[in-house]
């Protein structure tokens, strides 16, 4: 597939990343700064739930969910319906994505991505291979299938077997390490798992096959990560290196649309940045920021 293209933060089809388009639940297209271009995602958890409950996360809870289980034959048409649409232009006409029309013909990636952790739910190796089918059937060989996970869920049976079966089809996992403490993962992530057992996954998984670290900065009640959790966040991803995980690149990001938390709000473009090169300078690793 060609290199990436340059997406704008400022694009309407950016800022607005609605799990919505029409009437479906499952499937939604988005123009993603980190995927270069069109991406589908698939929403696992339009129940919205999920292991972790971050100060950060967009989705707003206190509304239902529209469904509370994954429709597999319903998830295979509107997948088929909207790589079509893209396939024949009639998605670029769309007004969200006026600004970036021609990108709506390429299909970059599908991925899983919600209202929630898609390894939550108890058939995902299903899911993937319903999605692996639907690529093979329309001929999107070089289209990744992108799993962007929370991690705590990589180590079951099921997940397992969803992994392999994306390993066969062009398959990248977005992991999440957004602390380098205990203490700070609460504060942050506000999740029941323990941070130990995400540090395992992502090192069991990342032993597999190479992994993407995705790790959000932004400042908690102003003040952003400080310069030790920075260090034992490197620290990590050293350690994790060190013990046989391949790590592709990181993802540095930061909020970008409103947060339910108000005090949990976006870093400058050069605050991200500078952390990314402290990041670089210390681990040797790739990372691509977004802002």
């Amino acid at each position: 597939m060609a290199d990436k293209q340059t997406v704008s933060s400022d694009w309407t089809s950016v800022k607005d990343h609605s799990r919505t388009y029409h009437d479906f639940v499952f499937v939604y297209p988005v123009i993603s700064r980190r995927s270069g271009g069109l991406s589908i995602g698939v929403n696992l958890n339009p129940d919205k739930r999920c292991n972790f409950d971050c100060v950060y996360c967009e989705v707003d809870r206190r509304t239902p969910g529209r469904a509370d289980r994954v429709d597999l034959p319903q998830l295979e048409a509107e997948l088929t319906a909207v790589i079509r649409s893209a396939k024949d232009g009639s998605l670029g006409a769309d007004p969200k994505f006026a600004e970036a029309a021609e990108l709506t013909r390429r299909v970059r990636d599908i991925a899983f991505s919600g209202d929630g952790e898609p390894t939550m739910i108890p058939n995902f190796d299903d899911c993937v291979a319903l999605v692996a089918r639907v690529k093979q059937a329309e001929r999107l060989p070089e289209t990744k299938i992108v799993l962007i996970t929370d991690a705590a869920g990589l180590d079951k049976a099921s997940v397992r077997r969803g992994l392999e079966i994306m390993d066969g089809n062009q398959g990248e996992i977005w992991g999440k390490l957004d602390a380098g403490t205990e203490d700070y993962y609460r504060q942050v992530n506000r999740s029941h798992v323990r941070f130990e057992r995400i540090l395992s996954n992502l090192l069991e998984t990342a032993r597999r096959r190479p992994i993407v670290i995705q790790t959000l900065f932004f400042k908690l009640h102003g003040v952003a990560m400080s310069a030790a959790e920075l260090e034992a966040y490197c620290r990590r991803l050293n350690d994790l290196r060190a013990s046989g995980g391949q790590i592709l690149a990181v993802h540095a990001y930061t909020i970008a649309r409103p947060t339910p938390e108000p005090w949990a709000t976006r870093l400058e473009p050069e605050e991200l940045e500078a952390k990314a090169a402290q990041i670089r300078s210390r681990t040797g690793l790739a990372v691509e920021t977004y802002c």
